[in-house]
């Protein structure tokens, strides 16, 4: 019986922890949930995806949760900081980020995580608030030319003039490949231009017969 109730003393003794009091903990879960939240709005709205990543979406947002605990323990006593970088060494993640945009959130939510737990909120807060501007900055900010395929069918007769009406809007185009049908020929040409617009009426006043100019990212499997 006494045994009983020294490990009920304990489990209540557990709760009271003089180095981290019930206040300091809520007050960094509630900055996380806020700073998560931000960073869940700002994801969704900044990353203008056709491939939305739900799963990635929701582990950015509950990852500083995790870490900023983590970091109020790591205070709280040495042999938990030892412990706890024992037990961190032997994890292995395996999961490849595809997109060098998606490791910007994680630092993210490691940054929050750790400036939080820390209770470093002024920091978090500016820096999350830096983050956006910079973001929604970089997102509307075309430098250069934006790049494009063009894919296009004609009869090879067509192909000097069509490439002549493609010299008139860029210097930059690289043939990928050239396709010959009984039918006519197929090419792939990779170049850069600033109105594709433009660019399409002069492929069709050259003679193509049907073509597509399709933008696209350098990170993008055609």
């Amino acid at each position: 019986m006494n045994a009983v109730v020294r490990a009920v003393e304990n489990l209540a003794g557990a709760f009271q922890n003089p180095v981290l009091g019930t206040g300091v903990v809520l007050s960094v879960l509630l900055m996380v949930l806020f700073l998560s939240a931000y960073e869940f709005v700002v994801y969704r709205l900044v990353s203008h995806r056709a491939f939305y990543n739900r799963s990635f979406h929701i582990c950015v947002s509950v990852l500083p949760f995790f870490i900023s605990t983590i970091i109020l323990c790591l205070q709280s006593n040495i042999v938990i900081t030892l412990g706890t970088i024992g037990a961190l060494a032997i994890l292995r993640f395996r999961t490849a980020v595809k997109d060098p945009v998606d490791m910007l959130y994680l630092l993210w939510s490691v940054h929050i995580g750790i400036t939080c737990g820390c209770q470093l909120y002024e920091i978090a807060v500016l820096t999350s608030v830096m983050v956006t501007v910079v973001l929604l900055c970089m997102e509307h900010i075309v430098i250069g030319r934006r790049p494009f395929v063009l894919v296009l069918h004609c009869v090879p007769e067509k192909e000097n003039a069509i490439l002549e009406g493609i010299r008139s809007h860029t210097r930059k185009y690289r043939i990928k490949s050239r396709n010959y049908t009984e039918r006519g020929m197929d090419l792939v040409i990779e170049l850069s231009v600033k109105r594709p617009e433009e660019l399409a009426e002069s492929v069709r006043e050259a003679g193509a017969e049907k073509f597509s100019v399709i933008e696209y990212d350098s990170e993008d499997i055609l």
